[in-house]
Protein backbone atom coordinates (compact mmCIF):
# COMPACT_ATOMS: atom_id res chain seq x y z
CA UNK A 1 0.00 0.00 0.00
CA UNK A 2 1.06 3.55 -0.57
CA UNK A 3 1.26 6.51 1.78
CA UNK A 4 -0.62 9.66 0.85
CA UNK A 5 -0.42 13.29 1.88
CA UNK A 6 -3.90 14.80 1.77
CA UNK A 7 -4.92 18.30 2.68
CA UNK A 8 -8.43 18.70 4.03
CA UNK A 9 -8.55 22.35 2.94
CA UNK A 10 -11.19 24.30 4.78
CA UNK A 11 -13.30 22.32 7.24
CA UNK A 12 -16.29 23.41 5.13
CA UNK A 13 -15.11 20.84 2.60
CA UNK A 14 -17.34 18.51 4.60
CA UNK A 15 -20.52 20.38 3.55
CA UNK A 16 -19.68 22.74 0.65
CA UNK A 17 -20.42 20.96 -2.62
CA UNK A 18 -18.87 23.80 -4.67
CA UNK A 19 -15.31 22.95 -3.58
CA UNK A 20 -13.39 20.90 -6.21
CA UNK A 21 -11.35 19.12 -3.52
CA UNK A 22 -14.58 17.67 -2.16
CA UNK A 23 -15.25 15.90 -5.46
CA UNK A 24 -11.67 14.71 -5.69
CA UNK A 25 -11.92 13.06 -2.27
CA UNK A 26 -15.37 11.64 -3.00
CA UNK A 27 -13.97 10.02 -6.16
CA UNK A 28 -10.96 8.62 -4.27
CA UNK A 29 -12.02 4.95 -4.41
CA UNK A 30 -13.22 5.01 -8.00
CA UNK A 31 -10.50 7.12 -9.61
CA UNK A 32 -7.42 7.27 -7.37
CA UNK A 33 -7.05 4.29 -5.08
CA UNK A 34 -9.41 1.39 -5.54
CA UNK A 35 -7.98 -0.82 -2.79
CA UNK A 36 -9.84 -0.49 0.50
CA UNK A 37 -7.41 -0.09 3.39
CA UNK A 38 -7.90 -2.35 6.34
CA UNK A 39 -6.87 0.39 8.77
CA UNK A 40 -5.57 3.94 8.46
CA UNK A 41 -2.94 5.87 10.41
CA UNK A 42 -3.52 9.62 10.21
CA UNK A 43 -0.76 12.04 11.16
CA UNK A 44 -2.64 15.29 11.57
CA UNK A 45 -1.24 18.77 11.98
CA UNK A 46 -4.25 19.51 14.17
CA UNK A 47 -2.93 17.39 17.03
CA UNK A 48 0.18 18.93 18.51
CA UNK A 49 1.97 17.44 21.52
CA UNK A 50 5.41 17.80 23.09
CA UNK A 51 6.16 14.11 22.50
CA UNK A 52 4.69 11.61 20.03
CA UNK A 53 1.26 10.39 21.09
CA UNK A 54 -1.08 7.87 19.47
CA UNK A 55 -4.76 7.52 20.15
CA UNK A 56 -5.53 3.98 21.28
CA UNK A 57 -9.27 3.61 20.96
CA UNK A 58 -11.20 0.44 21.67
CA UNK A 59 -14.61 0.93 20.10
CA UNK A 60 -15.44 3.90 17.91
CA UNK A 61 -13.56 7.19 17.63
CA UNK A 62 -15.36 10.33 18.73
CA UNK A 63 -15.62 13.20 16.25
CA UNK A 64 -13.72 16.26 17.48
CA UNK A 65 -14.95 19.70 16.38
CA UNK A 66 -11.66 21.53 16.74
CA UNK A 67 -12.80 24.65 14.89
CA UNK A 68 -15.02 27.61 15.70
CA UNK A 69 -17.45 29.89 13.90
CA UNK A 70 -18.42 27.54 11.09
CA UNK A 71 -21.96 26.75 9.87
CA UNK A 72 -24.04 24.82 12.42
CA UNK A 73 -24.54 21.75 10.20
CA UNK A 74 -20.83 21.01 10.51
CA UNK A 75 -21.19 20.46 14.24
CA UNK A 76 -23.74 17.72 13.60
CA UNK A 77 -21.49 15.64 11.35
CA UNK A 78 -20.15 12.42 12.84
CA UNK A 79 -17.41 10.07 11.68
CA UNK A 80 -17.54 7.14 14.13
CA UNK A 81 -14.79 5.02 12.59
CA UNK A 82 -13.59 2.18 14.78
CA UNK A 83 -10.29 2.62 16.56
CA UNK A 84 -7.17 0.72 15.49
CA UNK A 85 -5.58 -0.10 18.87
CA UNK A 86 -3.12 -2.72 17.61
CA UNK A 87 -1.89 -0.40 14.88
CA UNK A 88 -1.51 2.37 17.48
CA UNK A 89 0.50 0.10 19.75
CA UNK A 90 2.73 -0.99 16.85
CA UNK A 91 3.33 2.66 15.89
CA UNK A 92 4.29 3.34 19.51
CA UNK A 93 6.69 0.38 19.56
CA UNK A 94 8.39 1.37 16.29
CA UNK A 95 8.89 4.97 17.38
CA UNK A 96 10.24 4.02 20.80
CA UNK A 97 12.62 1.47 19.27
CA UNK A 98 13.85 4.16 16.87
CA UNK A 99 14.85 6.43 19.75
CA UNK A 100 11.90 8.78 19.91
CA UNK A 101 11.68 8.29 23.66
CA UNK A 102 8.43 7.63 25.41
CA UNK A 103 5.50 7.58 23.02
CA UNK A 104 2.32 8.29 24.89
CA UNK A 105 -1.02 6.60 24.45
CA UNK A 106 -4.19 8.69 24.57
CA UNK A 107 -7.17 6.45 25.23
CA UNK A 108 -9.86 9.13 24.91
CA UNK A 109 -8.96 11.39 21.98
CA UNK A 110 -11.10 10.95 18.90
CA UNK A 111 -10.46 12.15 15.35
CA UNK A 112 -9.84 15.83 14.67
CA UNK A 113 -11.13 17.51 11.53
CA UNK A 114 -7.79 16.94 9.79
CA UNK A 115 -8.73 13.25 9.89
CA UNK A 116 -12.50 13.04 9.68
CA UNK A 117 -13.14 15.67 7.00
CA UNK A 118 -11.21 13.86 4.24
CA UNK A 119 -12.11 10.40 5.54
CA UNK A 120 -15.85 11.07 5.57
CA UNK A 121 -15.62 11.90 1.87
CA UNK A 122 -13.23 9.09 0.94
CA UNK A 123 -14.76 6.34 3.10
CA UNK A 124 -18.24 7.57 4.13
CA UNK A 125 -19.22 4.26 5.70
CA UNK A 126 -16.78 4.96 8.59
CA UNK A 127 -16.04 1.24 8.79
CA UNK A 128 -12.24 1.30 8.43
CA UNK A 129 -10.28 1.34 11.72
CA UNK A 130 -8.38 4.60 12.23
CA UNK A 131 -5.77 5.85 14.66
CA UNK A 132 -3.95 9.18 14.83
CA UNK A 133 -0.39 10.14 15.61
CA UNK A 134 0.38 13.65 16.86
CA UNK A 135 3.01 16.03 15.51
CA UNK A 136 5.59 17.92 17.53
CA UNK A 137 5.66 21.54 16.37
CA UNK A 138 8.64 22.14 18.63
CA UNK A 139 10.67 19.80 16.36
CA UNK A 140 11.97 20.33 12.84
CA UNK A 141 11.23 18.63 9.52
CA UNK A 142 14.17 16.22 9.92
CA UNK A 143 12.65 14.93 13.13
CA UNK A 144 9.34 14.24 11.40
CA UNK A 145 11.06 12.74 8.37
CA UNK A 146 12.88 10.35 10.71
CA UNK A 147 9.57 9.55 12.34
CA UNK A 148 8.31 8.46 8.92
CA UNK A 149 11.43 6.34 8.41
CA UNK A 150 10.85 4.70 11.78
CA UNK A 151 7.36 3.71 10.65
CA UNK A 152 8.63 2.18 7.37
CA UNK A 153 8.76 -1.39 8.79
CA UNK A 154 4.97 -1.34 8.77
CA UNK A 155 5.24 -1.70 5.02
CA UNK A 156 7.37 -4.90 5.27
CA UNK A 157 4.83 -6.31 7.68
CA UNK A 158 2.05 -5.92 5.19
CA UNK A 159 1.34 -2.46 6.52
CA UNK A 160 2.25 1.09 5.68
CA UNK A 161 2.72 4.31 7.58
CA UNK A 162 -0.82 5.15 6.59
CA UNK A 163 -2.47 1.84 5.76
CA UNK A 164 -2.53 -1.21 7.97
CA UNK A 165 -3.19 -4.94 7.66
CA UNK A 166 -6.36 -6.17 9.31
CA UNK A 167 -7.39 -9.69 10.22
CA UNK A 168 -10.27 -10.92 12.35
CA UNK A 169 -11.78 -7.45 12.66
CA UNK A 170 -8.79 -5.84 14.36
CA UNK A 171 -5.56 -4.29 12.97
CA UNK A 172 -2.56 -6.53 13.44
CA UNK A 173 0.84 -5.95 11.82
CA UNK A 174 3.19 -8.79 11.09
CA UNK A 175 0.62 -11.42 10.19
CA UNK A 176 0.79 -10.99 6.44
CA UNK A 177 4.01 -10.73 4.53
CA UNK A 178 2.95 -8.94 1.39
CA UNK A 179 0.48 -6.18 1.98
CA UNK A 180 -3.23 -6.23 1.42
Amino acid sequence: MDTFFLSHGSPTLSIDESLPARWFLKSWRSKVFQAVPRAILIISGHWETDSPTVNVINGHNDTIYDFYGFPKPMYKLKYPAPGAPNLAKRVRELLQNAGFGQVKEDRTRGLDHGAWVPLMLMYPEADIPVCQLSVQTNKDATYHYNMGKALAPLRDEGCDSQLENLESGEPECGKMGSGL
